[in-house]
């Protein structure tokens, strides 16, 4: 079937859009007819450092009806409202042990352009395009395996939801699948875009007694105050280690770093108190720790965590759930733009006018 995609074609460049044709379902895939798609981070680095091939059709945060379903498939049904997440294969022992985001073929699955079997269900003028993490949803229409896809209660406004798909479980999965804090503990979250915003509304409902937010823009802070953090740091302004200390008495159980910044990422570490523990979920370059002095020493421990340690099935409708009891009020993170202002969704990404972007496909 012919649709309507933002197809890119090279490194960096500007989306554009194109009719290309998408091939049929197959036996343990879904056609979904796609309503929004969330604009994350991880879309544009896969735009300008060429994570995938191009040329690709990009967008991992979809959101959608289920249109058909291929004659294996049993856990959907046509007219569904789903939510479309990361591609895993469900059989390594990563998937079979409940960590499908460590999937042992994930990378090929996610960046390497093909579905499962190897084959391409896009095509532009008879030339293969990339797949994205499965979905590709920066198109009126997604083909994406059964794992893919998550029911949603209908009762939600499905335009809301695909950022759940990705960088908001990130965030508040990394806090209640992965570090999973006591009741009264103490969290210190760097960076305070959909991620780490994420991540404190989590912490709020998990319990913890000190939720500090550290970033350098105070409009972030003030919104993370209203989501849930009992303290906010301007890091640019106070030293954040000291401060931290200060407030929690020695330092904190827990960090989530979001940033990927190098000295941000050491602040996080060094804020921790003895036998605290740090999760590491931005995308960060090298760098040297004094490994005796700022780990081993006082017991701390370092994790990196993917897509928030998440089971989709599982934890995107209980994140729908608080959201629909008010506890889990995501929607304050976002802005929705048109399909054709995708290129400027992503500028105001860029440059962080915008937290969330979603981006309104189909009806």
């Amino acid at each position: 079937m012919k649709i309507q995609a933002a197809v890119t074609h090279g490194l960096g460049e500007e989306f554009k859009f194109e009719e290309v044709e998408l091939g049929e379902p197959k036996d343990h895939e879904v056609l979904v007819k796609i309503v929004a798609s969330g604009v994350c981070h991880t879309d544009a680095v896969a735009r300008d450092l060429g994570l995938s091939p191009f040329p690709a059709v990009l967008g991992h945060e979809g959101s959608g009806i289920v249109e058909k379903v291929g004659s294996a498939v049993t856990s959907i049904e046509a007219g569904d409202h789903v939510v479309l997440s990361f591609a895993y294969c469900g059989h390594c022992e990563n998937c079979l042990t409940g960590h499908p985001t460590v999937c042992l073929n994930f990378n090929e699955l996610n960046f390497g352009g093909k579905m499962q079997d190897g084959t391409n269900r896009i095509h532009h003028h008879d030339h293969a395009v990339s797949t994205f993490f499965g979905q590709s949803s920066f198109g009126t229409f997604a083909v994406t395996n059964e794992r893919n896809v998550v029911k949603v209660d209908k009762e939600v406004d499905l335009a809301l939801l695909g950022p759940l798909g990705c960088g908001i479980q990130t965030g508040a999965g990394t806090v209640l699948n992965r570090i999973k804090p006591e009741f009264g503990s103490s969290i210190a979250v760097f960076g305070s875009g959909a991620v780490g915003l994420s991540a404190v509304m989590a912490a709020k409902i998990a319990g913890c007694l000190n939720i500090i937010a550290v970033d350098i823009h105070d409009n972030r802070l003030e919104l993370a105050k209203e989501l849930g953090a009992t303290h906010t740091l301007n890091g640019k302004n106070v030293d954040v280690v000291n401060e931290i200390k200060e407030i929690t008495g020695g330092g904190t159980h827990y960090a989530v770093e979001t940033t990927g910044v190098p000295p941000v990422v050491k602040q996080a570490i060094h804020s921790l108190r003895p036998l605290g523990s740090c999760a590491i979920v931005g995308v960060t370059p090298e760098i040297t720790f004094d490994v005796h002095n700022d780990i081993m020493a006082e017991g701390k421990t370092v994790m990196g965590v993917i897509e928030g340690d998440s089971i989709p099935q599982v934890f995107i409708p209980q994140l729908v759930a608080y959201y629909k009891r008010g506890m889990f009020p995501f929607d304050k993170l976002t802005k929705v733009y048109e399909f054709e202002q995708l290129n400027e969704a992503f500028e105001d990404s860029k440059n962080g006018s915008t937290i969330k972007p979603i981006v309104k496909i189909g009806k």
